[in-house]
């Protein structure tokens, strides 16, 4: 026994050895522990669908891989405030690692329901205005993430320059989104610059918005990045055609889709840039009060040549030169 107890010392201190060489192998930045992933998403539709795909991927570009080391529990809304509601009290009780809110709706509720883990948003257009951080700067709480607020003034702009003849603008919004109302006070400033009379129509649902389009009288119609008049875009652009008037939208996926133009953001790259800040709070061990909300800092000028024919509308060749984007 008295032999074996130099060698029984040898091989703990062996074994010990290798222990602290697994410890620091586990520490490697390259390799990932399994996360599991919430998405509250308050309603499908191109531009928030964009969003999420592009969340996902910076998580499978920064090597999480569902099926692999990545869980996702994605819940949808359906453009229900007291759904969006219940699916964040779900969440608040769930093991996720973070938890992504898609749109303002399901923001605010994630943020009013979950208090101990990682909450991120994108597709918000005023984070503070929403109450969802104490600034932009410093959020301050568990909850940050990146803001769709876009150039509105310079959307306006575009009713001008397609239609230098208008003399008024129709806004169609959700009587109910915080973000589609900031959204229409900074177009109510950008159209008095324009010499452009506003009429607006408000919606409590997208099956609201066939009848809202239809009642226009005006001379152009714009849509921002409201969520239930996004999600029923076709009569939108249904309305536009028949009246021969050009439909100015708030960001690229509804001109895609026929409105006419945007100066705007890429939902995608802005959900990929959320994603970003997911793989910080999980790889890195970032915390959302000190993590600034983001913002995109360049929009394109995208045209749909199609939609203006089917409108009626002439685009002036300078406007096309400079379009970052012309769907034909």
């Amino acid at each position: 026994m008295k032999r074996l107890l130099p060698i029984t010392a040898a091989a703990t201190a062996a074994a010990l050895l290798l222990t602290g060489c697994g410890s620091g192998g586990d520490e490697k930045s390259d390799e990932k522990k399994d996360v599991t992933v919430g998405i509250s998403q308050f309603v499908e539709h191109p531009s928030l669908d964009a969003a999420r795909e592009g969340f996902v991927q910076a998580l499978n570009d920064a090597g999480y891989k569902e099926g692999e080391n990545l869980t996702l529990d994605v819940q949808n809304a359906s453009g229900d405030q007291a759904t969006a509601t219940n699916i964040a009290s779900n969440f608040a009780s769930s093991k996720d690692d973070l938890i992504l809110g898609i749109a303002t709706p399901s923001a605010q509720s994630l943020a009013q329901a979950v208090t101990d883990k990682p909450v991120l948003f994108t597709a918000v257009t005023d984070p503070v205005d929403a109450g969802l951080v104490d600034s932009v700067e410093k959020p301050g709480g568990n909850v940050t993430g990146t803001t769709d607020m876009n150039p509105v003034a310079d959307q306006i702009k575009l009713v001008k320059e397609l239609k230098p003849s208008a003399k008024s603008v129709g806004i169609i919004y959700s009587s109910g989104e915080t973000n589609s109302q900031i959204q229409v006070d900074e177009a109510k400033k950008a159209a008095e610059s324009e010499g452009l009379k506003v009429v607006e129509k408000t919606v409590t649902t997208t099956a609201e918005v066939a009848q809202a389009a239809e009642s226009f009288d005006t001379d152009a119609i714009y849509v921002p990045t409201d969520n239930k008049v996004v999600a029923g875009l076709e009569a939108v652009i249904s309305a536009a055609e028949s009246k021969k008037i050009p439909l100015i939208a708030g960001e690229g996926d509804s001109v895609e889709r026929g409105a006419l133009a945007t100066q705007g953001l890429n939902y995608k790259d802005l959900g990929k840039q959320t994603g970003e800040m997911a793989v910080r709070i999980l790889k890195d061990g970032a915390e959302p009060a000190d993590m600034a909300v983001e913002s995109q800092k360049d929009t394109k000028l995208i045209i749909n040549v199609k939609a203006a024919k089917a409108m009626g509308v002439e685009i002036p060749q300078s406007l096309r030169d400079k379009a970052d984007q012309v769907i034909e």
